[in-house]
């Protein structure tokens, strides 16, 4: 839950992106093994643990990633070692990233159109801020959360990441609202701390249900705002 009573009106919510409106379906990565086992004519398991393995050791290697020309050399290097992995011409890798893409893998959280909509409803603005690659506003396109979101900020994009106080500083200002005036949720708790040291009221959300105090569901937000109005 937020810390204290909030000291002004609320004029919008600020979300994180993972594990807080989206998450990565592993599922996914199993039907992607499946496609190229089929395609290319590979074991399924050595597929997928060839994927796996790829993310895991470029993990944080697209950080410094600022333009969508950086981000496409990134995916067709990183396609081109996928296909070194799996033992397959180079050439393949357009084809394989043309059919799952980054943003495929990503599926919005339960009930997150309806959340944003209600927010909406209620004439709060929706930003996004997150330790992403700069096509932050493709990927919700893909989750269907597009239309709901007013502010999209990808932290590569702007060259300064979560918890560094001018990613929250920006994202309010692009918002048009101050940052005691904004609720901010987020799934770590070093982000939430962060923006609760600039007077930004902030709620931690734990989708998993391990964290006690922690929002469970992203339904519970509405209450954070409800709890909101009648205290101001």
């Amino acid at each position: 839950m937020i810390s204290s009573a909030p000291s002004a009106p609320l004029r919008a919510v600020l979300f994180d992106r993972d594990d807080t409106i989206a998450y990565t379906d592993p599922s996914v990565y199993g039907e992607a093994a499946r496609w190229a086992a089929r395609r290319f004519g590979l074991d399924t398991d050595a597929v997928q643990r060839a994927l796996t393995r790829q993310w895991h050791e470029r993990a944080f290697t697209w950080w410094d990633l600022r333009t969508p020309q950086d981000e496409a050399h990134f995916w067709n290097s990183y396609g081109e070692e996928l296909m070194d992995r799996l033992g397959l011409c180079r050439e393949h890798a357009a084809e394989f990233l043309g059919t799952y893409p980054y943003e495929r893998y990503m599926k919005p959280v339960p009930q997150a159109r309806e959340v944003l909509g209600t927010l909406r409803a209620r004439g709060l603005k929706i930003g996004v801020l997150s330790n992403t690659l700069p096509s932050i506003d493709r990927t919700l396109q893909a989750l269907g959360l597009a239309d709901l979101v007013d502010v999209a900020v990808a932290t590569c994009a702007l060259g300064i990441h979560k918890p560094e106080a001018g990613a929250y500083l920006h994202a309010a200002r692009e918002l048009g609202v101050r940052p005691d005036e904004v609720l901010f949720v987020d799934d770590r708790a070093e982000n939430v701390d962060a923006a609760r040291a600039l007077g930004m009221p902030a709620a931690l959300i734990d989708l998993r249900s391990e964290q006690p105090g922690a929002l469970h569901r992203l339904s519970d937000v509405l209450g954070v705002v409800e709890a909101w109005g009648a205290s101001a």
